[in-house]
């Protein structure tokens, strides 16, 4: 069957509801290791304390991502799950600034990283089914510059709200800030309000008799899903074997590097390791400027490279890019200038680009359609994986081999993601 084009307007508003689900992940990522520290965790088990998005994106997503291409339902087949994960994670992000304890903040966050996996495979499974496969890489690449705006937003809202006037330095019982409250709330709101917004504008096409046939011909149930599964894994398409090494790599690299940047930035710029001092604070809101820069060249170039990545290919694109992400890591730990600050972002922001759109063009040109949802979960896996990899790690490693310094784990993250270059240009993707 034929799929119907979309103007780029409608990929837009499809696409909208991406914009949520990123902004609650950019919540996580500038403020949850500052949470941890005001609730009495030390750095050292930060990673263990952020196993919550990796441990249930491995469970999460490639069973809901199969379980989306089996329903039926006259909702569609992502629609409830968009919807159900959208709700959940808003409940649970008005919650989380109201932690007492280090277990609140941690049982928490499991509940929102489950929320939001249960949205994001089948939301990009979503796009794969709405549109041709000759406007994949506009709806990836879109869905990209979604996430690099939606970051941006959520990086720059508690400087955004100590700019209109708000207090700083006033903290609640629990010692989290009210700008970290209030951002929390807006994040919450926009979560739900996209999500409606993106159903309503760009709804799923109906199936059709046909489909709705060979899906009812199928086992249902839990067995048969991960029987579903477990085939997909033995049957994988070879270009999805190959980017397993550059997952690992980047996504390991990534993860250093959300966990211990403000801390790198307490050290090299204001010369604390306190989370109770006026400097952490500070450091937390100037990481949060830096990663709002990041994700707005992010949002930019985003747009920009859909005509690179159609002209030199996706694999070629995504390598240079991840060169300057791992340039970017491995110089900005080094800079004790605020102003500077900003320059290795560029890399970083330019990396973090490509590693939302490109890697997906690469693997819709690479899987069946029919088991996209399937396959953008299992996808998942080469994410979550180097993810609990790098948090093991750097749990045994961080006094030891880094000497207690987040600095020298975001200059290790540079030579992880410079390594990911590398391992992409052995990935053959079909034309």
């Amino acid at each position: 069957m034929s799929l119907p084009r979309l103007t780029i307007w409608q990929i837009v508003q499809m696409n909208i509801g991406f914009l949520g689900l990123q902004f609650s992940f950019g919540l996580q990522q500038s403020s949850m290791g500052p949470i941890y520290s005001y609730l009495g965790a030390n750095e050292a088990a930060l990673p263990l304390l952020s196993l919550a998005g990796p441990v249930t994106g491995l469970l999460v997503q490639p069973i809901v991502g199969a379980m989306s291409d089996r329903c039926t339902s006259r909702f569609g087949r992502r629609t409830p799950f968009f919807l159900i994960g959208a709700i959940v994670c808003s409940l649970c992000l008005l919650a989380m600034p109201y932690s007492q304890a280090l277990w609140m903040a941690a049982s928490l966050l499991w509940i929102l990283d489950a929320a939001n996996n249960t949205a994001m495979e089948p939301y990009r499974a979503y796009v794969g089914d709405r549109l041709p496969k000759d406007q994949h890489a506009h709806g990836f690449i879109i869905q990209s510059a979604f996430t690099g705006l939606a970051q941006t937003l959520a990086y720059l809202t508690p400087s955004l709200l100590v700019w209109s006037g708000m207090n700083k330095d006033a903290v609640g019982d629990n010692h989290i800030p009210q700008i970290t409250l209030f951002a929390f709330m807006i994040g919450a709101l926009i979560s739900v309000t996209t999500m409606f917004w993106s159903i309503w504008r760009v709804p799923e096409l109906p199936l059709s008799s046909e489909q709705k046939a060979k899906l009812a011909s199928k086992k249902q149930g839990l067995s048969a899903t991960l029987i579903e599964i477990w085939d997909a894994i033995r049957e994988m398409p070879t270009p999805m074997r190959q980017m397993a090494w550059m997952k690992l790599f980047q996504w390991m690299a990534m993860g250093w590097y959300w966990q211990y940047v403000a801390y790198s930035i307490a050290r090299s710029l204001f010369g604390t390791n306190d989370p109770t001092s006026t400097g952490f604070r500070d450091a937390v809101l100037v990481n949060g400027e830096v990663g709002a820069f990041y994700n707005l060249v992010s949002f930019i170039t985003a747009l920009l490279m859909v005509r690179y990545t159609q002209r030199f290919g996706a694999p070629k694109v995504h390598a240079v890019c991840l060169t300057l992400s791992g340039l970017g890591m491995w110089f900005l730990p080094q800079i004790d200038s605020y102003a500077w600050l900003f320059l290795p972002a560029v890399g970083v922001g330019l990396g973090w680009a490509s590693i939302m759109g490109n890697p997906y063009v690469m693997l819709a040109r690479s899987v069946p359609p029919e088991r996209t949802g399937v396959y953008m979960g299992i996808f998942n896996m080469f994410i979550v994986i180097p993810l609990l990899i790098g948090a093991g790690l750097m749990s045994l490693m961080y006094d030891g081999v880094f000497g207690g310094d987040p600095r020298n784990v975001l200059m290790t993250a540079g030579v992880l993601m410079i390594c990911a270059a590398v391992a992409t240009l052995r990935v053959k993707v079909p034309d």
